[in-house]
């Protein structure tokens, strides 16, 4: 043989790989596809939980900020704003509010709670000057978890 046959032949060799040399079995594909599934089935749940919770203590934030809007409002305007008024009236000017020196929030989805359900206001209130609440997720009372009710007097 010639020595340029020789390479050619080493060439080829070297190119041609040998067959069940390439790729991954599907025993290993299978095995890799259960480990993706646990650990989503872990992970998911965790995540949803922690979404919950996030929702939840946002929601207490705002009540917080707006019972500070409804003080704000009580010392312009010299009272609560009344069950019928409700949370509009810290926004649009009620028609007997002399001394409204509002918009008290820049938006009126404000008003509006995580769920997108409008904040439950009550004055006087059962349980201080006013009652400031949300539902939680479900929009029924009590509940636990995310569908805890979310009060300003606790």
């Amino acid at each position: 043989m010639t020595h340029s046959l020789k390479r050619l032949i080493a060439r080829k060799r070297r190119i041609v790989t040998p067959i069940g040399s390439g790729g991954f079995t599907l025993v290993e594909l299978l095995v890799v596809l259960a480990i993706l599934g646990l650990i989503a089935a872990i992970a998911v749940p965790q995540t949803i939980g922690y979404l919950g919770r996030a929702k939840s203590n946002t929601a207490g934030i705002q009540i917080d900020n707006l019972g500070a809007v409804l003080d704000l409002y009580r010392l312009d305007v010299g009272r609560y704003p009344s069950d019928s008024e409700g949370l509009d009236a810290l926004v649009n000017p009620p028609s007997d509010a002399g001394n409204w020196s509002g918009p008290y929030l820049k938006k009126e989805s404000a008003l509006l709670d995580p769920w997108n359900r409008p904040y439950q206001y009550r004055f006087p209130g059962q349980n201080g000057e006013y009652d400031l609440f949300t539902l939680g997720a479900d929009g029924q009372e009590g509940g636990d978890g995310e569908n805890r009710d979310v009060v300003s007097w606790q």
